[in-house]
């Protein structure tokens, strides 16, 4: 019989036990990347015994401990149970402390508990979202599990920009119910709090508007689509209806805020009109007649300002819009409005004359600023595209700066708040690989990840003026995204890149290290079901 001798009995040991002799993994890969982060040895064991205990809640827990339980719910066969007291052993720990920022978290995970100490309900979220990127990938899919061993660590963690979103078209082409409560989900796993919905355009009008129910009966559907880019040829067949009732979107709301999610609606005006004219064709200058548009782009056919009905009709739609979405701001577009119909138009000229307007870039503004008193007057602020600073636009609005950078230095400089959205950094219908020909059909352009990672939303404004730039965004347009599964595709991996550019400071931000933690987040990806351009972090150094 042939001896064994002590290091071959010690290197069998470390093959059939899975490298019991090794030392315990001491990486934390999350996204965003966390403002610091301090490793220990050792690792906390999650079981089903271990409870999530509320010491101390200033807000409602409900939500991010329903979140944590159920999410282990699958891998162990019951939810984790919830209880109030002192601190525990075998448990998550959670205490909400005021006197901290509202979402800055401090995760500490030792051998014995997991304590987090929090700002507010949302940044125990986060603090949750983070211990989910510890744990492993097959929690997702809910692989049977009796313990899941999660990494010592204390996290010190806060967002640099309160406003991180990413804004989705459904009017283009619609996207259900159930698709919209995933995109927020995949809003969540990035740690985004803004879910921008575009929710009327040209093509297609998506929300029930109760005092004009013909919006929804004949503004929803239009009778064919332009194939390609507008080649004058269609496809032949209607779409729609489609919209959101009242009771969907209330339901969407609930979702999101149980994800500490705000949806910011968008409301379009005084152009992208045609879907509301086809219905109210008294609320254009010609009276009509108009349809629902076929194809894409900006069309001449615009709100009548100079109609006193027009803004009976704003008012009546944004008013049970305000009561509808709790959030703060309502966006009201201002983009892409072409006045040469307000030229021709006795009832514009009129109230250009009455006004003392010179121009029909004034009789905008005057839009701009009238709609904005009526919203105040509902508790709510305007957030409008870029547009809206070529009139003398109230200190009071947001300014949504999509041409480049150039809009949203401005509205910084002059006291507007602004969200950054350059198109060149941040819209996701752009191609995101080379060569194009290889990717699903879009609209052009090319915004890779490495281009979305280099976004810095304060760039030529001095500290003070930077101040004024509360979020980052990026925006999905759907007039070549027919599908969910390819509008996922166009988001993933990109949203990991934007939520890292409104988290994390410029001075921490590393994209070799980034692309290492994206590319073990695709795992994630790929275990919730998600689609994404599987190809894109792999070929990112090459197409340098």
């Amino acid at each position: 019989m042939k001896k064994i001798n002590l290091v071959s009995i010690v290197v069998l040991c470390i093959i059939l036990l899975g490298g019991c002799a090794s030392e315990p993994n001491q990486e934390v890969n999350i996204i965003p990347q966390p403002q610091q982060v301090t490793m220990a040895d050792g690792g906390f064991t999650l079981s089903p015994k271990t409870v999530i205990n509320v010491i101390k809640g200033a807000d409602d827990l409900t939500p991010a401990c329903t979140f944590m339980s159920t999410l282990v719910e699958k891998s162990f066969g019951q939810p984790l149970s919830v209880v109030n007291g002192e601190m525990k052993r075998d448990a998550i720990n959670i205490a909400v402390d005021p006197s901290m920022r509202a979402d800055a978290y401090d995760l500490t995970v030792g051998k014995k508990a997991i304590d987090i100490k929090a700002g507010s309900s949302k940044a125990v979220f986060y603090a949750m979202q983070s211990l989910r990127q510890m744990m492993p990938v097959g929690v997702e899919k809910g692989e049977k599990m009796d313990k899941i061993r999660i990494q010592n660590v204390r996290i010190q963690d806060e967002p640099r920009l309160a406003y991180r979103g990413t804004m989705l078209d459904v009017c283009r082409h619609f996207f259900t119910v159930d698709e919209v409560k995933t995109f927020i989900d995949m809003l969540a796993l990035h740690k985004l709090s803004v879910f921008h919905w575009h929710l009327t355009d040209d093509q297609g009008w998506r929300i029930e508007i109760k005092k004009y129910p013909k919006l929804t009966e004949i503004g929803s559907q239009r009778k064919q689509t332009v194939i390609g880019k507008n080649t004058g040829k269609y496809d032949g067949t209607p779409y729609g209806p489609y919209f959101f009732t009242q009771e969907e979107i209330k339901d969407v709301i609930q979702y999101a805020a149980d994800r500490y999610i705000t949806i910011i609606p968008e409301i379009e005006l005084p152009g992208h009109a045609l879907a509301a004219l086809a219905s109210y064709p008294e609320l254009g200058c010609t009276g009509g007649p108009y349809e629902v548009c076929q194809m894409w782009g900006v069309f001449p056919e615009v709100f009548c300002p100079g109609n006193e009905k027009t803004f009976e009709f704003w008012e009546g739609v944004l008013e049970e819009v305000a009561e509808l979405f709790p959030g703060e701001i309502i966006h009201i577009g201002g983009d892409e409005c072409p006045r040469d119909a307000w030229k021709k138009c006795k009832k514009c000229q009129a109230r250009m004359k009455k006004e003392k307007l010179k121009e029909e870039g004034d009789l905008q503004n005057y839009v701009v600023h009238r709609i904005e008193e009526f919203m105040k007057t509902k508790g709510k602020r305007i957030l409008g595209w870029d547009e809206i600073l070529e009139g003398d636009v109230s200190k009071t609005a947001i300014v949504m700066s999509w041409r480049g950078k150039k809009g949203g230095i401005e509205g910084a400089k002059r006291g507007n708040e602004v969200v950054m959205v350059p198109n060149d950094y941040a819209y996701f219908d752009y191609y995101q690989a080379k060569p194009v020909e290889n990717e699903p059909f879009g609209i052009g352009g090319y915004v890779p990840v490495e281009k979305v990672y280099s976004l810095d939303p304060t760039e030529g404004l001095t500290p003070e003026e930077g101040e004024k730039i509360i979020g980052v965004q990026a925006n999905l347009w759907a007039e070549y995204i027919t599908t969910f599964s390819h509008a996922q595709y166009m988001l993933l991996p990109r949203m990991a890149a934007i939520a890292e550019v409104g988290w994390t400071p410029v001075a921490k931000k590393d994209y070799d290290n980034f692309l290492k933690r994206a590319k073990l987040m695709t795992q994630r990806y790929e275990a919730l079901g998600y689609n994404f351009a599987k190809h894109i972090l792999q070929e990112a150094k090459t197409n340098e």
